[in-house]
């Protein structure tokens, strides 16, 4: 009897194999992010999508990469380092308006029901982003497009959208859909701003940079909104993390946007200037990071010196051996002079120059020594 118990079970085995599902084919992506990001992007990528493919440039792109994917849609709404993925669809078409066709059209409803599907916040507007988006070949698809989904076309801020360009790869037209029905950048715990406030998707990146560790000891000078904070402390666990600001209006803001991430309670929130000794008692810390003033909408060009002087040299004072200190500032020449005057205290690393608001920044990563 035992024997035939093990005959039967091993017939029953490829049939067993045979019911697995097959695997998803993998589709073609696009990820959308800050230029001078894609290092780190094109890392966080390849580290929390196990199923994605070989990554590369998109022709005659300084703000895309590329790659094949057929893992959980889901994953790709947890991405920190980018503004948004897309889902690639290339047509075979001379002109846009053969996407109209019963062959394409199709296909195009299958992108936005994925979108609707996999999107907490269901899109309730769409909107047409193309060269061209006014003539009548496009008028025809959004028409086609409002009565197909019943979704009203809101040119600016439609939720769903819809990119349509020439193909760089192949003759013919490419649709990329937005899988997210928002930027990834624009985060839900941010409900106080203030101006000049750090993109979020820059200040992920400067947190990878950090190699973020869950026994780190962390701290955020200058913090302004919390952005750095907020976004080191969802990347990992920290031991202890401590945010201070001199200005009041600052900490307030930090906290209420702690608050909406549900940081509230692991964070010590100072008002306090980095010049003043008491705050630093809280360290050392083993990663401090600093966004201070640029001169623009925040701070004065004619104090900066003086301000990246004092970071440099305060940051120095509570820093653990080999801490990691990452800053991003505008005022790049005056970066670089306090650099050279502190290269006793701090050795320079990695360097990414970025874009933000039409501004050009820098993103510093240093060791102490």
């Amino acid at each position: 009897m035992p024997t035939d118990r093990r005959a039967r079970r091993r017939q029953d085995r490829p049939a067993a194999r045979q019911a697995r599902p097959a695997p998803r084919p993998a589709v073609p992506l696009e990820f959308l992010f800050l230029p001078g990001l894609g290092p780190v992007v094109a890392r966080e990528i390849r580290d929390r999508l196990p199923d994605v493919g070989p990554v590369h440039e998109v022709p005659g792109r300084s703000d895309s990469l590329a790659a094949d994917y057929r893992g959980d849609w889901a994953r790709l709404l947890d991405l920190r380092t980018i503004v948004a993925p897309f889902l690639v669809l290339s047509f075979p078409v001379p002109r846009p308006r053969s996407l109209t066709s019963g062959e394409y059209f199709p296909q195009i409803m299958d992108a936005v029901r994925l979108v609707q599907r996999i999107n907490p916040e269901t899109p309730k507007t769409f909107r047409i982003d193309a060269a061209g988006s006014e003539s009548a070949g496009f008028q025809r698809l959004a028409s086609q497009l409002e009565e197909a989904t019943g979704l009203p076309q809101v040119p600016e801020e439609g939720q769903l959208l819809l990119r349509f360009r020439r193909s760089p790869v192949t003759e013919g037209w490419d649709v990329l859909v937005r899988l997210s029905s928002r930027p990834l950048s624009s985060r839900a715990w941010r409900v106080a701003n203030l101006p000049g406030a750090v993109n979020a998707t820059i200040a992920a990146a400067m947190t990878q940079l950090t190699s973020p560790r869950p026994g780190d000891r962390v701290a955020n000078l200058m913090c302004g909104s919390g952005t750095l904070l907020i976004e080191r402390l969802r990347a990992a666990p920290a031991r202890f993390a401590v945010a201070l600001d001199s200005e009041p209006g600052a900490v307030q803001c930090c906290a209420e946007n702690l608050d909406a991430a549900g940081l509230r309670g692991r964070v010590t929130l100072l008002q306090a200037d980095i010049a003043e000794p008491d705050w630093a008692g809280a360290g050392p810390f083993d990663v401090l990071l600093a966004d201070p003033p640029w001169g623009t909408l925040m701070g004065q060009h004619q104090t900066n010196a003086s301000l990246h002087a004092l970071l440099l040299d305060r940051a120095h004072a509570v820093a653990a051996p080999g801490a990691r200190l990452a800053v991003l500032t505008h005022e790049v020449r005056i970066m670089e002079r306090c650099l050279a005057e502190a290269r006793s205290q701090w050795e320079s690393g990695q360097t990414l120059r970025v874009f933000q608001k039409g501004h050009h920044p820098r993103i510093y990563l240093l060791t102490r020594r």
